[in-house]
């Protein structure tokens, strides 16, 4: 099975900025759809940012479409997420998640018990 690791999360002022990584640890996930999710303190978890397999094509959660940008280095086995600007209402695990099945586009509206394979996240924490 593959596994996804994520790394990155911090402590951080409002307004700083932070990137994630996130390692899959098979070269086939360059071929799947991928996307980053996170979940506050007592929350469900959100969609946050969506990138198809060749990096052409990115979709986000309008309240950070200013802010993040994700990534991708397939050779590398690698997703980003640069953070900027951040805010309090950030603060959450933040988890990778991949999909052979579903476009970039629809990441966001996917059932998420469907997607078949996520991370364990890393904490990111925004101070004010």
């Amino acid at each position: 099975q593959g596994q996804l690791v994520e790394s990155g999360g911090g402590l951080v002022q409002a307004g700083g900025s932070l990137r994630l990584s996130c390692t899959a640890s098979e070269h086939r996930f360059g071929s799947y759809t991928m996307a980053w999710f996170r979940q506050a303190p007592g929350k469900e978890r959100d969609f946050v940012a969506a990138v198809s397999w060749s990096g052409a094509n990115t979709y986000y959660l309008d309240s950070v479409k200013d802010r993040f940008t994700i990534s991708r280095d397939n050779p590398k086995k690698t997703l980003y997420l640069q953070m900027a600007n951040l805010e309090p209402e950030d603060t959450a695990v933040y988890s990778c998640a991949a999909d052979p099945w579903t476009t970039a586009q629809n990441m966001g509206s996917r059932e998420q018990g469907a997607i078949p394979y996520w991370g364990k996240g890393t904490l990111v924490t925004v101070s004010s």
